[in-house]
């Protein structure tokens, strides 16, 4: 029931930005946190943002003063503007509810690569 359909993904340069989006269904959006995190080849799954539903915000210190994670409760989408990005910055991204603990989307990949 629950879907979680990540986009927005793709290959940029170094200090290059992109906008990931979440579209989300199968439960009242507006009354759960949204979080994105991210998996790099070899690495543990971590947590990049959380957005809740009163607006405050959580971004892990890497990703402080270059991500910004918002919400469309209208349109049942999360996002995550991504602005000076590095190549450690490179993953496979996933949005998550915290409607359900352990559902995932498929994930939209991020490269940062010359």
């Amino acid at each position: 029931q629950v879907q979680l359909v990540e986009s927005g993904g793709g290959l940029v340069q170094p200090g290059g930005s992109l906008r990931l989006s979440c579209a989300a269904s199968g439960f009242t959006f507006s009354a759960y946190v949204m979080s994105w995190y991210r998996q790099a080849p070899g690495k543990e799954r971590e947590l990049v943002a959380f957005i809740n539903s009163g607006g405050s915000t959580y971004y892990r210190d890497s990703v402080k003063g270059r991500f910004t994670i918002s919400r469309d409760n209208a349109k049942r989408t999360v996002y995550l503007q991504m602005n000076s990005l590095k190549p450690e910055d490179t993953a496979m991204y996933y949005c998550k509810s915290s409607f359900s603990g352990t559902y995932w989307g498929q994930g939209t990949q991020v490269t940062v690569s010359s």
